[in-house]
Order: structure tokens, then sequence, then C-alpha cells
């Protein structure tokens, strides 16, 4: 399955889970997709909250275009709480959201997805400690490897990495991309007169 002529956002910050970074980064890559990775500051270092891994921003949020991606993956660890201090990358997320591009998120990242204001009667699942923060926020949670609901793509935790990284390449290779940048409509629900 190839992702060739396709661009993923990655998001960083400090206190990623290592694996939930550099796992999707490189299978994307080896897929054949340009991905790019987005950051607060093009000069600090981010370290992995295990050490295992560092990385460098390549693009600062506020410079992003969420035009220009076709999907944006959000990592888990201590790393989306932090993302949700910056305005940049919660808009980020949300315009991304509206154009109908992939927003994938593991672990704790769908944490940014809640300040984004784009979880309410969507099915995700999280890591467990914040089931409870998505609920209040009116999504369904569900305790599932992967859970796809239309644009959005949320895994649980490191051990789902081969599901996660799977079904966001699925939901780049389908006909229509990536929507083409549209939200798939909901399904229209039978109203009763009222008699």
């Amino acid at each position: 399955m190839t992702l060739e002529g396709k661009k993923i956002g990655i998001l960083v910050e400090a206190g990623f889970e290592d694996s939930e970074l550099i796992v999707p980064l490189e299978a994307m890559k080896k897929a054949g997709a340009r991905v790019v990775v987005i950051g607060n500051d093009l000069k600090q270092l981010y370290q992995g909250k295990r050490g295992n891994a560092e990385i460098k921003a390549d693009i600062t949020a506020d410079r992003a275009k969420a035009e220009q991606f076709d999907a944006i993956i959000v990592p888990g660890g201590y790393a989306p709480d932090r993302m949700r201090l910056h305005q940049s990358m919660i808009a980020l997320i949300n315009k991304g959201h509206r154009l109908g591009k992939i927003i994938a998120a593991i672990c704790h990242g769908p944490q940014l997805l809640i300040s984004a204001g784009i979880v309410r009667g969507r099915r995700l699942t999280s890591w467990p400690s914040i089931t409870i923060d998505l609920r209040n926020a009116g999504a369904h949670w569900v305790d599932e490897p992967v859970v796809i609901d239309r644009n959005i793509i949320t895994s649980r935790k490191p051990a789902d990495l081969p599901a996660f990284n799977k079904a966001i390449k699925e939901a780049l290779t389908q006909p229509n991309g990536n929507n083409n940048g549209k939200l798939s409509k909901p399904a229209k629900r039978k109203v009763k007169a009222k008699r």
C-alpha cells in the first residue's frame, strides 16, 4: 500500500510516548508519504518520555497550514497535555477536521482533540485514564484497538500501533483519499411529521 503523493503532519511536544511518534513516522515514510514534524519551537530538541527518542520539528504549528496535509497524527504520552497549551496546535487540528483531513490520535492524543472541540458525538478510544474526559466532552468511548469514525482515527496504546498505522494508510488510500477535503455526511434521520 503506497502513500506516494500524500503529506502527513505529526505533532510533537516534550514527553511524547517514544514509539507512538517514531513508529507511525517511520511507517508512513516507508509507505512513501512525505512526513512533516510539527512543533512549537524549531530550536528545541524534543525528548520522548522514555528517553529512547529525540526529534526536532520541521515547521512550527503557527506556520503549518491544514490545507497542505492529508492527515495529522497526534502521539500520546505527556505531550498532548502540553500541546493543548498552544492555540496554534489546537487551531491546526480544528481546521484539519473541518476540512475533512484524517485526524489520528493515540493514547493521550485525544486530549488535543477535546481542546479542538471535535469529539462531541464521535466514537473514539484512548488510554483509559482519559475516558472520563472524552465522555465529558460528549464522545462515545469504547475499548477497542482502533476506532474509525469518519475522518477521526483513534487507538489506545503502543501495542495498538500496527492497527493504528494500518487504519491511517487505508484511510489515505481509499478512493476519496481523505474525502477530498470534505467531511462525510451523517446518515439522514427519518423524522415523523406531527399530526
